[in-house]
């Protein structure tokens, strides 16, 4: 199966293996995509619910744009409401399988 951009879903596993538990901020990213899970959020939004500098948050939204596992209505302005990319709603099972072999819960 592939995406319209035709990325393949093992392609798209290994993306989120490297982005989500192979980096120093996949903690943050995995907590970030826990919460759009529940509701779209906006930058602000997610810094007040995680309790982190609005740079922090910035940079996660943008490597997490960068690798299709988020997208948003409004790129580049403030108060753009974040969503789960349609890639990500189609195999949230890899989010679940990356979060249960890290020990993590949303």
């Amino acid at each position: 199966m592939t995406d319209p951009d035709g990325v393949t879903v093992a392609y798209f596993k290994r993306i989120l293996w490297y982005v989500l538990a192979g980096t120093r901020g996949g903690l943050m990213r995995i907590k970030i995509i826990g919460l759009i899970e529940e509701r779209p959020y906006n930058a602000n939004q997610l810094k007040k619910k995680l309790d982190v500098d609005y740079k922090t948050i910035q940079h996660h939204l943008k490597v997490l744009i960068e690798n299709r596992i988020l997208t948003t209505s409004e790129e580049k302005k403030y108060g753009a409401v974040y969503f789960l990319s349609p890639m990500i709603e189609q195999n949230k099972e890899i989010i679940d399988e990356i979060r249960s072999k890290l020990g993590k819960t949303k």
